[in-house]
């Protein structure tokens, strides 16, 4: 399939589609989404990926994405309640799974807090301590 005609949430089914255009959002998160960049990937849902931080700050670096392309928390609407809800329910049964009895999670929004990618993300980071406060 023509890559201009996929969107973030994988190829459209069988047949003529010749009708619908879903934009091509070039961001490095959607990139590994669509599996244009290789990452190292431990969940994927139809709503998340998640995958291991290439420069992690802590022995556990995950991060947490929606599959659907949404540039930050701001950006977010009450639409994406559910969303939202289901990328930190990820976060934290994946903690469980990997019996993390503490860990953080945390969100930054805009380039003032950290937020280096405009894609909505979470960073899960567990297996040292966390000092308080962060920034």
């Amino acid at each position: 399939m023509d890559p201009a005609r996929r969107g973030s949430r994988g190829p459209l089914p069988a047949g003529d589609h010749k009708d619908i255009i879903i934009p091509l959002v070039d961001c490095l998160f959607c990139r590994i989404v669509r599996r244009e960049i290789p990452a190292q990937i431990v969940h994927e849902d139809e709503q998340a990926l998640v995958f291991k931080d290439i420069t992690p700050q802590a022995p556990t670096h995950l991060l947490v994405v929606p599959k659907r392309h949404l540039g930050s928390l701001s950006a977010s609407t009450d639409g994406d309640i559910a969303l939202l809800g289901h990328l930190q329910r990820v976060a934290c049964r994946l903690a469980e799974g990997a019996a993390l009895s503490s860990f953080r999670l945390v969100m930054n929004n805009g380039k003032g807090a950290g937020q280096s990618v405009d894609h909505l993300h979470y960073h899960l980071l567990a297996g040292r301590p966390m000092a308080w406060p962060p920034g």
